[in-house]
């Protein structure tokens, strides 16, 4: 699995053998992280950059009456927080919905990583524009679009960033990929209810956009659930910019 960071890294363009190399050296000690355990809490002092190579994990923050708003989910191939090392304390926490492998990158090595090697240094600039673009599509989705289509948008988003590091499958106009978020994780995620997004999920089964079983979740028509929700995956640049050595 390290290799979904490569295969994301390769869209940013410019990377060589050498780098790739350099890349897998540094994440070739991942730790097995149980489901359902935090990386970092909120008030921490960063040590560390998490990088996750297998399973899902998400950031999230508490409120005071206990509340949780899900602010992020990463997939393999992610970097939870490239520079929080900066940071004197984090401001939320990160924890894995999944069981995870997760490398833990020291402050040192982020710095070797990006400051040795100029085209892994650019690699990383667009991992973090790219976060940030899915923060603010994020952001629209919520504040904008109906219940039902919220859910179908993050669905057909998730999609598209499994795919691109081999985490999914498309066939015969339809895709597939299994999914981690529970509904109590979707309202979370989307400020609802469990019981509002129970009912839009079944909206959208009624509807024959989604089938969801056992954590597995099957698109019959991608182009029609994207039209449904106005999925367009430009923000997430997955488009390979040219080789520039």
């Amino acid at each position: 699995m390290s290799n979904a960071l490569i295969r994301k890294l390769d869209r940013a363009g410019g990377l060589t053998d050498a780098d790739r190399a350099t890349l897998l050296g540094a994440c070739a000690s991942p730790r097995p992280v149980a489901a359902g355990q935090d990386l970092t809490c909120d008030g921490d002092r960063p040590e560390n950059v998490h990088l996750i190579l297998r399973g899902f994990a998400y950031r999230y923050k508490i409120l005071p009456g206990g509340k949780r708003q899900i602010t992020a989910v990463f997939v393999p191939g992610d970097f939870c927080d490239l520079h929080v090392a900066i940071l004197q304390r984090m401001d939320h926490s990160i924890a894995t919905l999944l069981p995870c492998e997760v490398v833990y990158l020291s402050r040192a090595t982020v710095i070797e990583l990006t400051a040795g090697h100029p085209r892994i240094a650019r690699a990383l600039w667009w991992a973090t524009l790219v976060d940030e673009a899915i923060l603010r599509s994020w952001l629209v989705n919520m504040g904008q679009r109906e219940a039902s289509k919220q859910i179908a948008h993050l669905f057909c988003e998730l999609h598209a960033r499994l795919d691109a590091v081999g985490l999914a499958t498309r066939d015969n106009g339809g895709a597939a990929y299994d999914i981690s978020l529970r509904q109590t994780d979707l309202a979370d995620l989307l400020g609802m209810t469990p019981v509002h997004v129970n009912r839009m999920l079944q909206e959208l089964r009624e509807g024959k956009l989604i089938v969801l079983k056992r954590r597995r979740l099957q698109i019959p028509d991608l182009a029609r659930l994207r039209a449904f929700c106005g999925f367009d995956a430009a923000y997430l640049h997955l488009e390979n910019r040219p080789d520039r050595r």
